[in-house]
């Protein structure tokens, strides 16, 4: 199972250092070309993010709150992934998350008045991919070397060494690596 929600109040500094972010990544990250990791692993670090090193952030990846997020050494937030960390994702080192996926820290508790915002961490696991238009919600944990199919949306934890697609995901299969003969 997932991690439990908890309560998030966002406070008036969160909501206003996230104004300053959004004002650096559409000025400064976003336009930049691509081969440009470094200036916008700099600028992600000014922000309080974690990152390890030959990290690849690409251009229109959106992060919603820098300091929220950890990337692993060699980690790769691919194009047009939505990153909602409102609270913390933790990207394993050599994990990728590919195009237009979106790691989702939050959602409201529709049982109560007004809706309050609930959070909870995404632990993206050493090795793991997140393949294209993936949906991860919170408190979700993908293993180590798991592979999220393309369009699946992942509810639960994922094990390490295990393929999962669909929407629920559901596993496909257990693998383990092949090694080539020399």
């Amino acid at each position: 199972m997932t991690e439990a929600l908890r309560p998030n109040h966002l406070s008036l500094a969160n909501r206003l250092t996230r104004g300053v972010w959004q004002c650096v990544w559409l000025l400064l990250y976003r336009p930049t070309p691509r081969p440009m990791h470094a200036w916008r692993c700099l600028l992600l670090r000014l922000f309080g993010a974690k990152l390890g090193k030959a990290v690849h952030p690409y251009p229109s990846a959106r992060i919603w709150a820098p300091w929220n997020l950890e990337m692993g050494d060699h980690s790769c937030l691919g194009e047009k992934v939505d990153c909602y960390c409102v609270d913390k994702i933790h990207i394993g080192a050599h994990a990728t998350v590919s195009q237009y996926s979106f790691l989702c820290t939050a959602g409201h508790d529709y049982r109560v008045d007004g809706m309050p915002l609930m959070t909870a961490p995404i632990m993206i696991g050493r090795g793991a991919w997140v393949a294209a238009d993936a949906f991860i919600g919170p408190g979700v944990i993908v293993g180590e070397r798991a592979v999220v199919g393309a369009r699946a949306s992942v509810f639960r934890h994922v094990d390490p060494w295990t393929v999962v697609g669909g929407n629920p995901a559901r596993l496909i299969r257990k693998y383990q690596l092949e090694h080539e003969e020399s």
